[in-house]
């Protein structure tokens, strides 16, 4: 191939920073951080780099206009250039099959976006490279400029793949970086690169055919799109082009109608010719040094974990050493945390006195106390999440799963949301749209709620805690992971079996096919997990813990202070009862603490709703805790740390004390097994999250799914704690 017109890399990639700091004030953008696009296959080894590149300067958003997550960063590419990464989500084309992708389309043919990038870093997988160059194709035409990562060098030299490099980079037209972006290997040439001035790639891979021209310079220039193949993606996708005005799209349809366009059957016609390119390149750039005869371990690995019982087996054993570390591995530094915000709280009540002190201790504190204690538990649980996906196991599982998701009508893509539910259900909700069939998204969507997420932990842990015992099972596990698995695998069957009920109600008739790509099995990079760990422990401090800290004061008040004289009508009535009962000055305090909170806002608002929760075992105090909950489940426990907190001398107790610690009107304990059992019962089925339902709505465009999903699982925790209390008590 001639390389005339191409431009090769650039000169010098071990350039001083000087030279490309000055190249940097040539950027365009200059003025404000240059903006770059990552891209690639699934698979590709993306993730790894964003995180190489970004570390901690991460955080999340939605791309404007949808509710597709947006993971960006800032990179220091040189001591005085910092750039923007854009994290796009994993596409094998530039042709969409589903709402994530459709949003790389969308920001990458309208260039007077505010977000559209300066030029893209294409992520390739260098042990299948002819795949993964599909797609470099498709954006090298679309002229963006770009660089190509090529990734996983070290998986391609383990399979015998050699790859002449600057042979690849003078057919590319575009700088080729070698990479293990999982070990870091590469990343420090690559920012070098992406410092310096990069030009659109100048080779074209595809030329459409003669006949369309006609249609595609029309498009063009009505839109004033730089070239053809941009004017022919618009011919092709129009109907899904966000940005398009109805007149806007409107017009191609009369085009697409005037000239014959059939877009599946020339997408079809496109993808041939390009392989048809990318072979005849890759016959001067890739040689096989040697064929491996013996099977691959991967898959003598994957005929154990995907077996039919085998894999099943491994799966319940990983759920149990997942919630074992939950309860054993978490205990002692919740403990810890527990015991210590019960200390500060005592050394300042023990020092200070007055209204002031007693929000800090009874309400800052107390809501302080039921956010940081569950970090190890929340930090455990996505270190185990984390490590399965890093490892590869994650995808065997979605794949092993899908046989028994069909047969309860759900779609085989559906495992994905339902797994990712057990974390948070509002990005499992958001990942249902990988899912093409319209009544299985619907079905799932809807479900997916049902799976317990990580915010139900704290309300399982605790009342786990006041009633199994804590004893081990065969040995080796301990009861009450066993019982907290449990509530899980109820969630999971409430899943599937209302799913299926969805699918008789629905006729879903419409097949699916579920297409999964496995990675090859790695290591966990600890960094990659690290960083996970670190990202969702921000997230349920800062924005749980918001809610948490503003419900926790604004009950404080609400449980201080009455309306009228009534907290002194109250405080007067439970001292008299003291006299004549002849009361310790202990029982006395306990006695108008209790008679002042039921007097108190919040208490008449309790009395007012117990009637209708008092058959599931609750009064008013657990229904207090149930509509703030509302807000985020998490915060129940929050609520309840509070309740039992204010005006008592319970603040050098832990959560679980007070709790185990509260009577009911004959003296006897409380929150008996029963009683517990029905909240934890409730506590599965209820929605209890208004961002679960906000997701929903999102994702459903209206408030019809939101409702039911709200109707249908409040009225399935009623029923099922009733009838759970009514037959333990």
């Amino acid at each position: 191939m001639s390389s005339a017109g191409i431009r090769t890399a650039p000169a010098g990639q071990a350039a001083s920073v000087a030279a490309l700091e000055t190249a940097a004030g040539r950027l365009p953008g200059y003025g404000r951080l240059t903006r770059i696009a990552l891209i690639g296959n699934p698979n590709s080894g993306k993730t790894s780099l964003f995180n190489q590149l970004t570390g901690l300067n991460q955080k999340v958003g939605n791309f404007p206009g949808v509710t597709v997550d947006r993971k960006t960063g800032i990179s220091q590419l040189t001591s005085q250039h910092r750039a923007e990464i854009i994290d796009l989500p994993g596409t094998y084309s530039l042709y969409p099959k589903s709402l994530d992708e459709k949003v790389i389309t969308d920001l990458l043919y309208d260039q007077g976006s505010a977000q559209y990038p300066d030029f893209v870093v294409v992520t390739a997988d260098a042990s299948n490279l002819r795949r993964n160059l599909l797609l470099f194709t498709q954006l090298a035409d679309l002229g963006l400029p770009a660089v190509l990562a090529l990734n996983m060098m070290d998986v391609a030299e383990q399979h015998g793949i050699s790859i002449d490099l600057a042979e690849l980079q003078q057919e590319l037209g575009v700088p080729v970086i070698p990479m293990n972006a999982r070990k870091g290997i590469g990343v420090a040439a690559l920012k070098i690169v992406m410092a310096q001035q990069l030009d659109a790639p100048s080779v074209s891979f595809y030329e459409p055919e003669p006949e369309l021209l006609p249609m595609i310079r029309q498009i063009r220039y009505y839109f004033n799109l730089h070239n053809d193949y941009l004017a022919l993606h618009y011919a092709h996708q129009f109907r899904q082009i966000s940005f398009l005005t109805p007149d806007e799209k409107a017009y191609i349809a009369e085009l697409v109608a005037k000239y014959e366009f059939e877009p599946t059957a020339r997408q079809a016609q496109e993808t041939i010719a390009r392989y048809n390119r990318i072979n005849e390149l890759l016959l001067n750039v890739v040689l096989v040094t040697r064929t491996e005869k013996a099977e691959p371990y991967s898959n003598r690995i994957d005929k154990v974990l995907t077996h039919r019982v085998w894999g099943y087996l491994i799966f319940v054993l990983v759920l149990f050493l997942l919630f074992q570390a939950v309860f054993a591995w978490a205990s002692y530094p919740m403990e810890l945390i527990d015991q210590g915000v019960a200390w500060i709280n005592s050394l300042i009540q023990t020092n200070f006195d007055g209204p002031l002190i007693s929000l800090l201790t009874e309400g800052i504190l107390a809501g302080l106390g039921g956010v940081l204690i569950f970090i190890p538990q929340i930090a455990l649980l996505f270190a185990f999440i984390a490590v399965l996906e890093e490892t590869g196991y994650m995808a065997r599982v979605t794949f092993m799963m899908d046989r028994i998701m069909r047969k309860f009508g759900l779609n085989g893509k559906s495992v994905v949301p339902l797994i990712s539910g057990m974390a948070c259900a509002v990005p499992a909700i958001m990942s249902a749209r990988t899912i093409e069939n319209r009544k299985d998204r619907l079905i799932t969507i809807f479900v997916t709620p049902l799976m317990s997420c990580s915010a139900r932990i704290p309300v399982y842990t605790v009342l786990i805690g006041l009633v199994v015992p804590d004893q081990p099972v065969l040995g080796i596990f301990n009861l009450r992971g066993v019982a907290l698995m449990g509530l899980y695998l109820l969630g999971f069957v409430s899943a599937v079996g209302s799913a299926w009920a969805m699918k008789l109600l629905m006729r879903t008739t419409e097949r699916s096919y579920f297409i999964m790509e496995f990675p090859v099995y790695r290591w966990p990079r600890w960094k990659n997990v690290g960083l996970t760990i670190i990202e969702k422990v921000k997230a349920f401090v800062f924005q749980a813990g918001k809610v948490i800290m503003a419900i926790s004061v604004i009950l404080w008040v609400l449980a201080s202070y009455g309306p009228g004289q009534a907290m002194e009508q109250a405080e007067t009535r439970a001292r008299n009862t003291a006299i004549s009962q002849a009361l310790t000055p202990a029982e006395t305090e306990s006695r108008v603490a209790s008679q002042k909170l039921e007097s108190s806002y919040a208490g008449r608002f309790g009395h007012l709703i117990e009637p209708a929760i008092r058959p599931l075992g609750f009064d008013w105090k657990i229904g207090i805790s149930l509509l703030t909950s509302f807000a985020a489940r998490e915060v129940f426990v929050g609520t309840m740390s509070t309740i039992y907190s204010v005006g008592q001398d319970a603040n050098e107790l832990t959560v679980q004390q007070k709790l185990a610690a509260e009577k009911d009107e004959n003296g006897q304990p409380f929150f008996t097994p029963a009683r517990s059992a029905s909240l934890l019962v409730f506590y599965v089925f209820a929605m209890q999250c208004m961002s679960t339902l906000a997701a929903t709505y999102r994702e459903t465009k209206g408030w019809r799914w939101p409702i039911l999903q709200l109707v249908y699982m409040t009225g399935l925790a009623y029923l099922a704690s009733l009838l759970v209390y009514q037959v333990l008590k």
